[in-house]
């Protein structure tokens, strides 16, 4: 093997590389193609004929041993194969000759590992091992590594049959199986015979192997090249063949360490050194955004989805019998004429909560108030929180669970047939003595403010305006809120689980209900407002971008919003569409769902907390979807690390007395880098991003609009006149506007992926949006910054707010302070500091001026 490194790639050693493939992989490749486009069609199930199904296993079918690795699920699968396949089969026959491995590999092994194995301890052999941050890692786990790729890529392919294929090559590259390849004498027998050397094209015999056939015995010309042991001198053209081989034998280890030194390094340093690699960078990061949306498009096929299930198995939803109805329907329209008679004679919250305890306490339970106050952008909001406690028959108090009706739901609307089945449940459970948890039962005036500050004074952690609660129960273990606001009857259950900064209950508890409400009851379950839901792949991916936007929005969307944050797990039941369902089938949903809570003997925890749901029957875990969210994060790492890189080299000339040698390529060399101006930049930029975020969480609501226009005017002015003062005052070189590009990059990249683990769907929302920044680059004229004007933070917000017609700017503005100020939520956060940041220095860089420096040779 030469010691140098080959020549750059170029078309014409690819072509030259395919034109000298050998016989037999020519032939497996094209096999592989050949049963792919047969599958295309629908007539013939080639699947299904030639797959390795251990059921259809027998004398008659003994062909599926050998057809099976020609079949693929997919074209990636199998363009993945052909990548993977055709460099080590390749290799393999020309080493063992095209007789040996057809022998070899007709039969029940899965080729692609097995040839990984085979050659993963051939380079262990040479190379034991590679330091990765300071820890060695032995070659031979490549394999491994490659496995749990394919498997994390391709999930519906066989991971055991790839491990199998695996152990036999390893076993195989350690000669444990060397007496399987047939004897070199039958071979040549069998080629003299039929003449295969002279009849096939490409075809490899036994004499005519590359490396030998049991090693790797360098020629004359490795010889002559140096590749010795010690300090022995390298023999001349005229020694013994016989005296070569026992060179070879002896100094193989110390050949193999010289090339390693002398050609892989000197091959790096030169690759480094190539000016043309700084041109693969925004190729890279270009393909790192499309890989990552194009991931998030696949995620609603069957393929990378999978079906819900209950993790925790003490749930038991659906097997246990509900008897709310009859009577209680009585009870039922009583209660509602008395919250309808409130409603009508315009009574206050203190009147209503009178009424209200008065019921609870007539029903027998302990019964308290709170009151709160929160002035969110100056604007008062305030109210009395009534709630009652039902002790557990079978509890000692340590827990609890809560059931919530808000006077008026998230959309304003009086929630009479909510608050009516709270109060008809809270009389019917009274009568229960199978409880081992408490029951609250919480009114709150509206749906947000209210069961924030309950929850807050429930864990001790409210501020000043809110009020304590003079009565408490245990741990709370869940809550489920009603939103009935409807009249009549319904078709199916609405379910709303999205919390504030994108956190989710356990899955458990949708799967429960799901169960419950689908399978128990009858009913349909619908999520994400999707009224109808085929099941098809636009209703999927739908629903995985409804939900998407109100994770990344991190607004509240239900009184089980205020819940999630203290690791309570919650969600809202809204009835919606024209059916037969009544007030007691609602009642029988939230009696089971009470019920399996009740099984629970610790809180839920062994489902998932991280997914995104396709249907209520369909989800994508986080081990699934993060990858594209730190696809799109990577880009702005890789543009900061190049940027980086660019930085350090002279700017298209060449530094005076590294010209090289005549017929030589100059040498460019790292030059010192000027970090003070960039780094000041940069950090003044991200501290404006303070501004935007107290304005807008401190104007007065009634100015947001007002407010919100006058800053998107300062807004496309603000990098003209900061451009205007950074080209005056400091002149920026070329070098200093690319060290700015990298730090805000670099910045960005940091906060997206750390973001994303905690909010996926705003590190990916925010990421896709700025993604045009890896790419800004000084221009010319001043016109090239409109379209970077059109991405800033307020203009898309403009724009999406006139596009989805969920009301002016002013109202998100106004929702967005109080989530700020009341739920905690931190997505202006990440808008002004993060995403408004970044985009202001890229457009800084649009419209940058480099002025001419001097480079220092460093």
């Amino acid at each position: 093997m030469p010691a140098t490194i080959p020549p750059n790639w170029s078309v014409a050693r690819a072509r030259s590389y395919m034109l000298r493939i050998p016989l037999l992989t020519r032939c497996f490749l094209a096999a592989i193609v050949l049963f792919w486009i047969v599958g295309l069609q629908s007539v013939f199930d080639v699947r299904a004929w030639g797959s390795l199904d251990p059921d259809q296993i027998g004398f008659a079918t003994l062909h599926r041993l050998n057809t099976y690795p020609f079949i693929h699920i997919n074209w990636f699968h199998a363009l993945m194969n052909i990548v993977a396949l055709t460099p080590l089969l390749e290799r393999f026959e020309r080493e063992s000759g095209t007789l040996t491995a057809l022998a070899l590999f007709l039969g029940p092994l899965v080729w692609v590992f097995l040839l990984f194995g085979v050659e993963a301890i051939h380079t262990y052999r040479t190379n034991p091992s590679f330091l990765i941050a300071g820890f060695n890692i032995p070659t031979w786990t490549f394999a491994l590594l490659m496995l749990l790729v394919v498997e994390a890529l391709v999930p519906s392919s066989s991971f055991l049959g790839h491990i199998c294929g695996l152990v036999v090559g390893y076993a195989y590259g350690l000669e444990y199986l060397k007496f399987l390849a047939p004897p070199d004498k039958i071979l040549r027998w069998v080629e003299g015979k039929l003449n295969l050397l002279g009849r096939l094209p490409h075809y490899v015999s036994v004499d005519q192997k590359t490396y030998g056939r049991f090693g790797v015995l360098p020629g004359n010309n490795e010889l002559a090249r140096g590749v010795w042991c010690g300090d022995m001198d390298a023999p001349s053209q005229s020694t013994p063949r016989g005296l070569l081989r026992l060179f070879s034998v002896g100094c193989s280890r110390q050949g193999a360490i010289w090339r390693l030194k002398h050609g892989t390094l000197s091959g790096a340093f030169r690759l480094k050194n190539d000016p043309r690699i700084l041109k693969l960078p925004p190729y890279l990061s270009l393909l790192c955004i499309l890989v990552g949306a194009v991931w998030l498009l696949l995620l609603p096929l069957d393929n990378y989805s999978r079906r819900t299930y209950i993790s925790e198995n003490a749930l038991l939803p659906g097997q246990v019998h509900t008897y709310f109805g009859g009577s209680d329907q009585n009870v039922f329209r009583a209660y509602k004429r008395e919250i309808e008679g409130l409603a009508d004679s315009n009574a206050t919250v203190p009147q209503i909560n009178d009424e209200l305890a008065r019921i609870f306490t007539g029903i027998g339970l302990k019964t308290s108030r709170q009151s709160y106050r929160y002035t969110p952008t100056s604007r008062a909001v305030e109210g009395e929180n009534v709630y009652a406690i039902l002790p557990a028959p079978r509890g000692d108090a340590t827990e609890a669970i809560v059931l919530v009706a808000a006077w008026r739901n998230a959309r304003g609307e009086l929630n009479k047939n909510g608050v009516a089945l709270l109060l008809t449940l809270a009389r019917y459970f009274r009568r229960w003595s199978l409880w081992s948890k408490d029951i609250v039962f919480l009114v709150s005036p509206d749906s947000a403010a209210g069961p924030r500050a309950w929850v807050d004074a429930y864990h001790d952690a409210h501020a000043g305006g809110v009020g304590s609660l003079p009565v408490k129960s245990g741990a709370l273990q869940g809550a489920l809120a009603i939103d009935f606001a409807r009249e009549g009857r319904f078709r199916s259950v609405h379910i709303a689980y999205d919390g504030v900064n994108g956190q989710l209950p356990n899955l458990d508890l949708i799967n429960s209900v799901v169960s419950i409400a689908g399978g128990q009851m009858g009913m349909g379950v619908g999520i994400q407002e999707m009224w109808e839901h085929p099941d098809k792949y636009a209703d999927r991916l739908d629903t995985m971008l409804r939900g998407m936007l109100k994770q990344g929005l991190g607004m509240a969307s239900g009184p089980h919003s205020a819940f999630i944050p203290y690791h309570v797990d919650a969600i809202t039941l809204q009835p919606y569409g024209d059916g037969w369902q009544d007030e007691m089938a609602m009642g029988r949903v939230i009696e089971g769902t009470f019920r399996s809570l009740n099984n629970l003997l610790e809180k839920l925890h062994q489902s998932f907390f991280f997914y995104l749901l396709m249907s209520t029957e369909r989800f994508v875990s986080i081990g699934t979807y993060l990858p594209s969210a730190m696809l799109v994060a990577v880009n702005f790492t890789i543009m900061a690390i190049a940027m980086w890189i660019k930085s350090g080299q002279p700017e298209g000339e060449v530094v005076p007395g590294l010209e090289g040698k005549k017929g030589e390529k100059a040498r460019f060399v790292a030059v010192e880098r000027h970090l003070f101006l960039p780094l000041g930049v940069v950090t003044v930029v991200q501290a404006l991003g303070v501004v935007p975020l107290w304005v807008f969480n401190h104007t007065p609501a009634s100015l947001q609009t007002t407010v919100f226009a006058l800053f998107l005017l300062l807004n496309t002015a603000l990098p003209h006149l900061l451009s205007a003062i950074l080209t005056r005052v400091y002149n920026p070189t070329s070098q200093q506007y690319q060290l700015i590009t990298s730090f805000s990059l670099l910045l960005l990249g940091m906060f997206l992926s750390s973001l994303a683990t905690l909010n996926f769907s705003l590190a990916l929302i925010v990421g896709l949006l700025s993604s045009p920044l890896s790419f800004v680059r000084p221009a010319r004229h001043v016109a090239w910054s409109v379209p970077v004007a059109l991405i800033s933070p307020p203009a898309i917000l403009a724009i999406a707010t006139a596009v989805l017609k969920k009301g002016d700017v002013g109202d998100f503005l106004r929702e967005a302070a109080f989530g700020w100020d009341v739920m905690g939520m931190y997505t202006p956060v990440v808008v002004w500091c993060v995403w408004w940041p970044a985009w202001l220095v890229g457009n800084l860089v649009v419209l940058g001026r480099p002025g001419r420096g001097k480079a220092k040779v460093a």
